[in-house]
């Protein structure tokens, strides 16, 4: 008896592909990640947006960008950027143009420079504040009421 030969299927259409919607975390393009298992010792520049899970040591400078301290983060730095975010530990003055956000598990010991600040329950904070407009050019020779230093203030 002849082998029945085997029928043939018809193709099926593809399935539609999901592509998850861009992240709104990193506006200007790419994200950065350092690890939980990297520490790094020195001066991080660029321009793009940083996400920091494990340790660093020195500057951190990403104008226009996002600054993210990851849970895991550890970080001994200045760091100078659009919008700063802290969940993990920062040790070091920080200078955003918008805004610095501290997360409930997040932990900042140093001066902050920002347009808006939000520090959640349960956050730690030791330091000073200092909130500039936003269009407010450092050094422009305006003096404001706000201009005295920050005091420090327990959280």
């Amino acid at each position: 008896m002849p082998p029945t030969p085997e029928p043939v299927r018809p193709t099926a259409t593809p399935a539609p592909t999901y592509e998850p919607p861009a992240r709104a975390a990193a506006p200007t393009g790419d994200q950065a990640t350092i690890g939980k298992g990297l520490v790094i010792k020195g001066e991080i520049s660029g321009s793009e947006s940083l996400f920091i899970d494990g340790k660093v040591d020195g500057t951190i400078t990403l104008p226009g960008n996002r600054v993210t301290v990851g849970r895991n983060g550890q970080v001994a730095a200045n760091i100078t950027s659009r919008e700063i975010v802290v969940l993990g530990k920062v040790r070091g003055n920080i200078t955003a143009t918008d805004r610095v956000d501290i997360r409930s598990e997040g932990a900042l010991t140093g001066d902050v420079t920002a347009a808006r600040i939000s520090i959640e329950d349960g956050a730690f904070f030791k330091g000073g504040i200092d909130i500039r407009k936003p269009d407010a050019k450092p050094g422009a020779g305006t003096t404001t009421p706000a201009a005295e230093p920050a005091k420090p203030v327990q959280v």
